[in-house]
């Protein structure tokens, strides 16, 4: 029995259901995309082990036997790098943003990208908080859809760069999480670094959603505080 509840068979069942009119080699395409996906979320899973691991003491070289690789390949996969203290949740809606950017054939991960992962990651924080403010999800995607560039010729194979933009938001996060006296970086403070980048697209429409950098931090500060204590109540 397969430790994980899902399937082949389940895969491409979802797959032909939400692409009843395409063709064989659209399939292709979106299952590559799709593939691409599972293998982020399995390195994802991966770093999590490995840095409980690292916090009770084990060493590289014990990381990379339990992995099936050296010392230095564990190392250099796997040490802490641009997103260490982000959340599982944030770190996900990085993988759909990246998907986001397959799925239009972009050749960039785009803040317009980082908003739509955020969007689809309806346990985040900052999924509640955009939709208190907006009518509808779909708005809000079809606000990002109008405000990014067109579509590009093909998908992008292999790794997608950050626009610098993208990439400024992210350090964003990072200041918003120590500003508020955070250990950890999660969507909500990904929230807050797009909308410092003022001119980006991610920071146009939070912008035409009603939002200021004022207001959405005290929102912030008050969903995190709230659920912090939920946990520690529950």
């Amino acid at each position: 029995m397969s430790p994980l509840d899902i399937s082949l068979a389940d895969l491409i069942a979802r797959l032909d259901e939400e692409l009843p009119e395409a063709d064989e080699l659209a399939r292709i395409s979106e299952a590559r995309l799709r593939a691409q996906t599972l293998s982020d979320l399995g390195d994802q899973l991966i770093d999590h082990y490995v840095s409980k691991a690292k916090r009770t003491g084990a060493s590289w070289t014990q990381i990379g036997d339990a992995i099936g690789v050296s010392k230095q390949a564990a190392q250099q996969r796997h040490a802490p790098a641009a997103f260490e203290r982000f959340t599982h949740l944030n770190r996900h809606s990085i993988v759909l943003a990246q998907e986001a950017a397959r799925t239009h054939k972009h050749d960039f991960i785009g803040t317009g990208h980082l908003l739509l992962g955020l969007l689809g990651e309806p346990q985040g924080l900052a999924y509640g908080v955009l939709m208190a403010k907006a009518e509808s999800e779909r708005g809000v995607r079809e606000a990002i859809e109008a405000a990014m560039p067109p579509a590009g010729a093909k998908a992008l194979r292999g790794h997608i760069a950050f626009r610098q933009e993208s990439k400024e938001a992210i350090e964003q996060a990072r200041h918003a999480s120590v500003d508020l006296g955070h250990d950890w970086v999660g969507t909500e403070h990904m929230l807050l670094g797009l909308i410092h980048a003022e001119e980006s697209t991610a920071g146009q429409v939070l912008r035409s959603l009603g939002f200021t950098p004022d207001e959405l931090r005290e929102t912030v500060k008050a969903v995190a505080a709230e659920r912090h204590t939920a946990r520690d109540e529950g």
